[in-house]
């Protein structure tokens, strides 16, 4: 006889996991920033080298507030970068603590004229899109 535990792990197991909710702009607002992000870092590295809080700042300031990266994003992303040969870094201690500056190499520099073209790219397919989708409420879309 299966015990009562066995249930309760069978029953969560079949309960329908609660789908996205694709007509929030909340959920295609952080879709968009988890892939700007990786851009982004790439952007501000290109002007100069820069520690992970400089990065997240500038990152912010930037895009205007739009991608604000924390912690718990940047440095996994700096790392896989850096696995990737995109960026190095140098350690250096500032006021008795050390830090990490990263430096975007050539490969990160080729690397980030590959994402603007493929940004620029989709860009363009959106505003087709925009141009030809009708708003519900009448309003002219961003290109008109």
């Amino acid at each position: 006889m299966p015990s009562p535990s066995m249930h309760a792990d069978d029953a969560a197991r079949r309960e329908p996991k609660s789908a996205p909710d694709l007509s929030s702009r909340a959920y295609w607002n952080g879709t968009i920033k988890m892939s700007l992000s990786k851009f982004f870092i790439l952007r501000v590295l290109h002007d100069r080298p820069m520690h992970g809080y400089d990065i997240a700042r500038t990152v912010e300031r930037t895009t205007n507030g739009c991608c604000s990266p924390s912690e718990g994003t940047i440095y996994p992303v700096l790392r896989e970068f850096e696995e990737g040969g995109y960026v190095t870094f140098a350690a250096e201690v500032v006021a008795g603590r050390e830090r990490k500056v990263y430096t975007l190499t050539e490969k990160g520099r080729d690397a980030l004229r590959v994402a603007i073209d493929a940004w620029m790219e989709i860009t363009d397919a959106l505003v087709a899109a925009d141009r030809v989708i009708p708003r519900p409420d009448g309003a002219a879309s961003c290109c008109d």
